[in-house]
């Protein structure tokens, strides 16, 4: 008997159907995820449009440099992943797992880079002397005009007419900040979910569980990972190179 006989599901009939099925079912998925992210890009569109200066501002408090390493690592596992494809439709389980493996590290990687911009933004909120917070929240601070001016304030006012300004002023950065937080947070879940498939799918891969007849779940997984990558694809110019 061969191997796409006994992975087939008892509730199909050939594994052409069974295939078709999965492939069917990982779009309609892939659609729901590309509705989710849709939301998001759609109220950046709206919030962009109001205040684009807004935005071109924020843009540059963003680490430029890791974000295009990122962009560089993902590209690489999406040929990884690909060249993972195409070696399961050939049957070749070694080159597999040492290709999803490298998916692997790479992702990781990604992860590792993207916390560490995040703690770059969390860790000027700690810092006692900071001019500056741009984490979301109620110790957020972007210095505006205004803020130069509250010292002009009188100072019988517990709260000066020029630190409402500034902090009314502020609002909008904070909405690219959340936005930013938002979307790559969201994103970085995505990579998350997408390395432990992958781990899976190596698991399945090293136990024998693909021929060159049966390779549906490799190419499930890698169409979820290239949706990852798609994604950032999009979002990495539309945080980071703002102009």
């Amino acid at each position: 008997m061969t191997q796409h006989h006994t992975a087939l599901a008892h509730h199909f009939d050939t594994p052409e159907q069974q295939k078709e099925a999965a492939t069917l079912g990982m779009w309609l998925f892939l659609a729901t995820e590309i509705m989710l992210f849709g939301g998001i890009f759609m109220g950046y569109i709206v919030y962009r449009w109001a205040y684009p200066e807004v935005f071109s501002a924020g843009s540059h408090h963003l680490n430029l440099a890791l974000g295009t390493v990122n962009t560089l690592i993902l590209l690489c596992s999406s040929l990884t992943v690909a060249l993972a494809v195409h070696a399961a439709e050939e049957g070749k389980r070694r080159v597999i797992v040492n290709l999803l493996l490298a998916t692997i590290v790479l992702g990781a990687v990604f992860l590792g880079i993207k916390g560490v911009e995040y703690y770059q933004k969390f860790a000027e909120c700690w810092a006692p002397a900071s001019e500056e917070c741009l984490v979301p929240g109620r110790s957020f601070f972007y210095p505006t005009e205004t803020t130069h001016t509250e010292g002009a304030a009188s100072a019988e006012s517990p709260v000066s007419e020029a630190a409402v300004h500034s902090e009314t002023a502020s609002r909008p950065y904070q909405i690219f900040f959340l936005l930013y937080f938002i979307a790559t947070g969201l994103h970085a879940f995505h990579m998350v979910v997408g390395i432990s498939l992958m781990g899976v799918i190596v698991w399945m891969a090293n136990r024998g569980r693909f021929s060159a007849e049966y390779y549906t779940p490799v190419e499930m997984s890698g169409l979820y990972w290239h949706l990852i990558d798609i994604i950032w694809v999009f979002l990495f110019p539309l945080f980071y190179l703002i102009h």
